[in-house]
């Protein structure tokens, strides 16, 4: 996570991160601000921002995401990180395509987590921010031992004078939305039932790193990209779509470790269709349209190279009655 004091990111994106007790500049005070750990912006999150927006609206000001990093879980359970849907980086971009394009982040550590829920509002929230209006859900808790609830919020923030809206559960297909039901649906592979919680596909970033070549020798060369260790998607072969140069492309992809070869380390290895040309050391988005089968551990390179050209027969079936992704 970079530090800029309010720098623009891709000409849209305002993040101010909020070290110590640095002064937050008058321009960025005064805000309607969405409160949340926002990991995977989903279905959920989106009506937050939503509300948050009408509320900026109405008062004549603008609304902005508030946020931490790390996730608090990774703090107070190092041993159990979290599975993070989003990267930081990616976190703050998803929520500026949400509307809110400046993010207030707050490093979160021990010292923080120590802070009196008091506190929180009436120094950072309300004195440091200027909060004009304060946006959160149902089952948020902040402050030391996870004192703060929605309700004191409304209490101690509206006692000032700044209104607090509450959002509730949002359901889709008849569920409520949440990271950790994201979560479990890639751990079990479904990558369609997570898209269908985030409201789009879900997509890894990361860094084309060179492999070991043997898919140039199967006839199938891939882009190999390290996931975070905290990643917990199904071992398996997906339909996918990498994004190139603001084009998605149609693919196929492997993430395990490789049981016929090695049983190394886990990576994503990407065949992309119809494709030539050098991508080692760009840095692109995979997105997981559909799940085709678990890992395998062939006897032969012969019956494997025969799955795999069945697997690029029916990843590209998929992907044709796939609607296209927008750029």
């Amino acid at each position: 996570m970079t530090r800029p004091a309010a720098a623009p990111i891709s000409g849209q994106l305002q993040v101010f991160v909020l070290d110590g007790d640095a002064a937050v500049p008058d321009a960025l005070r005064g805000a309607v601000l969405a409160l949340g750990n926002f990991d995977g912006v989903h279905r959920g999150h989106a009506e937050l921002t939503r509300i948050a927006a009408g509320m900026a609206a109405e008062r004549g000001v603008r609304a902005a995401a508030f946020t931490f990093e790390p996730h608090p879980r990774t703090v107070f359970r190092p041993d159990q990180p979290v599975f993070r849907l989003t990267s930081p980086e990616v976190k703050l971009e998803l929520l500026a395509q949400a509307g809110l394009s400046r993010s207030f982040v707050l490093p979160f550590d021990r010292d923080v987590a120590a802070i009196s829920a008091e506190r929180f509002v009436d120094d950072l929230l309300l004195g440091r921010l200027g909060a004009a209006g304060i946006v959160c859900g149902y089952d948020f808790h902040f402050g030391k031992g996870r004192a703060g609830s929605p309700e004191m919020l409304q209490a101690r923030a509206g006692a000032a004078g700044v209104p607090v809206a509450v959002v509730a559960p949002y359901s889709w297909a008849g569920e409520p939305v949440s990271s950790t039901l994201i979560r479990m649906a890639l751990e079990e592979g479904d990558v369609a039932r997570a898209a269908d919680f985030l409201g789009r596909p879900w997509f890894v970033r990361g860094e084309i790193a060179h492999g070991d070549k043997r898919g140039r020798d199967l006839g199938y060369p891939t882009a190999n990209m390290h996931l975070p260790r905290d990643c917990r998607l199904k071992y398996g072969i997906y339909a996918v779509r990498m994004k190139l140069d603001g084009v998605w492309r149609d693919g196929v992809a492997s993430f395990g470790s490789r049981p016929t070869f090695d049983d190394g380390a886990p990576r994503l290895e990407t065949f992309l269709f119809d494709f030539t040309g050098d991508l080692y050391g760009r840095t692109v988005d995979v997105a997981l349209v559909a799940y085709l089968r678990g890992e395998e551990k062939f006897a032969s390179l012969e019956a494997l190279i025969v799955q795999m050209d069945a697997d690029s027969a029916r990843a590209r079936a998929i992907l044709a009655q796939t609607p296209p992704f927008l750029p």
